[in-house]
């Protein structure tokens, strides 16, 4: 709710930054990755669209006001991005896979051009645009996990064949043995 009565324009007394400086010092210290957009000349509903295309992969996306984040963002991972918090600064907030985050936002602002990505900080380290751009090409951390599981598979399937093949040549061997022994 503080958040909303934030983005709405009204005034926060002292009690409700602090509680939201909890709040964002709670999610900076989860979170894999943050992603700093410029949303101005996004419509509410535009603002609405990219929430609900961030929420569909567990992602928060936060209008916040930058002093309130600086001081949020004080021993965390995320204080390495204080110099970059200036102007109005909207907010993308992912605990779980960084490479999805990135894809998502660049995703929406490819679609749409207002939003612009400025930086982000992913895994600790302070990333620049083109970083972004670079992370969100790698595969997902699903697919990443599913091609482990085939190499695995993959050299599991090789070593069972050469025992196989080992074993078969021993019993080849040893039937050839005793058919000699037999004649």
């Amino acid at each position: 709710m503080i958040q909303h009565l934030w983005e709405r324009g009204y005034k926060l007394n002292k009690d409700k930054k602090e509680k939201v400086i909890e709040e964002l010092k709670s999610e900076f210290d989860k979170a894999k990755a943050v992603i700093f957009t410029d949303y101005r000349g996004l419509t509410v509903a535009e603002l609405s669209e990219l929430r609900k295309l961030l929420r569909n992969k567990d992602i928060k996306y936060k209008v916040v006001k930058n002093t309130l984040a600086k001081i949020a963002s004080q021993g965390t991972p995320i204080s390495v991005a204080k110099d970059i918090m200036k102007g109005p600064a909207g907010i993308a907030i992912s605990y779980e896979d960084p490479v999805v985050a990135a894809k998502k936002v660049l995703e929406y602002s490819k679609k749409n051009e207002k939003l612009k990505v400025s930086s982000g900080i992913i895994e600790g380290q302070l990333c620049a645009l083109e970083d972004i751009k670079a992370i969100a090409e790698l595969p997902t951390r699903e697919v990443m996990l599913s091609m482990l599981a085939g190499v695995f598979q993959a050299s599991i399937g090789k070593c069972f064949a050469a025992l196989n093949a080992t074993i078969n040549s021993f019993a080849y061997a040893m039937n050839a043995l005793k058919t000699k022994r037999e004649a």
